[in-house]
């Protein structure tokens, strides 16, 4: 019987579950993938909709009783945080451009990584209003003045010039400032009592590995999914979020989520996950 897997369609996630999509992991079972957003994917986990599924690490307090976090196949690393993007003319609250007191702020969902980061570094000047807008439009509405700030993610890192937007904060670079420590975006999950963890693990660390090997075999794949992404934005996007934590955690990407969910858990945004995260 077929695995259900639901991942986003971005490069990173296309170029990891290639091999593992089309048939090439050996002893893996059928796969069939449906392409989600990762705020569509956090609320389809929660209902138990996928058999393996890629969401924000900001979700897991919510579905660790139905899920088991898989040790590789996600997105973390360093250099690569959400951005805050504002026009060149926004001034901030007091004259102070960090001070979004009274800001209405476009971000992509509101149990995604880059929102629970956003909500960590604003704790002290709030804006006035978050909208939750679907991710392409994030960027024209904030050049066309619907928002005074946007938050983004992924391949925007390339692309937020293009609209006249300024990055107002780096979450990234604020974080591991802050921390030392990597910045922990998307999670892969195996539904208990369908999917044994370990034997998920194997196919999806086979899955990079056959990525690494022979880019071009998914590229036709990957690029059919990429969202009108140029291949030069793609390769980027690909070379900056499939790192080594996308093979294996490690002590680093485990004390990153153990750090994120801890400070968000101590500030009464999520529930805590101490002790769940195995």
């Amino acid at each position: 019987m077929a695995l259900s897997l639901a991942i986003s369609p971005c490069p990173n996630d296309t170029f990891v579950f290639h091999a593992l999509v089309h048939g090439l992991v050996p002893d893996a079972p059928p796969v069939e993938v449906t392409f989600a957003d990762v705020d569509v994917t956090n609320t389809a986990a929660e209902q138990g909709a996928y058999d393996l599924v890629k969401v924000s690490y900001a979700a897991l307090p919510w579905l660790l009783d139905d899920y088991h976090l898989l040790p590789c196949g996600g997105a973390l690393g360093r250099g690569c945080g959400p951005l805050v993007l504002t026009r060149g003319d926004w001034a901030g609250h007091g004259g102070d451009p960090a001070d979004l007191t009274g800001a209405t702020v476009a971000v992509p969902g509101d149990r995604t990584t880059a929102y629970l980061l956003f909500r960590l570094w604003s704790a002290e000047h709030p804006p006035a209003r978050i909208e939750v807008v679907p991710f392409h439009e994030i960027m024209p509405g904030v050049a066309a003045g619907r928002y005074d700030a946007g938050l983004v993610i992924h391949e925007a890192r390339f692309t937020y010039h293009r609209h006249g937007l300024t990055a107002l904060v780096d979450l990234g670079e604020w974080w591991e400032a802050d921390t030392g420590l990597p910045i922990p975006l998307g999670a892969i999950l195996a539904r208990k009592g369908v999917v044994d963890p370990e034997a998920a693990a194997g196919w999806i660390r086979d899955s990079v590995r056959r990525a690494w090997a022979d880019p071009a075999a998914s590229r036709e794949y990957v690029l059919a999914h990429a969202q009108e992404m140029e291949p030069d934005v793609v390769d980027q996007h690909i070379g900056l979020y499939v790192n080594e934590f996308t093979a294996e955690l490690g002590d680093d990407g485990r004390a990153a989520i153990e750090a994120l969910l801890g400070r968000a858990a101590a500030a009464g945004l999520t529930p805590s996950v101490a002790g769940a995260l195995g």
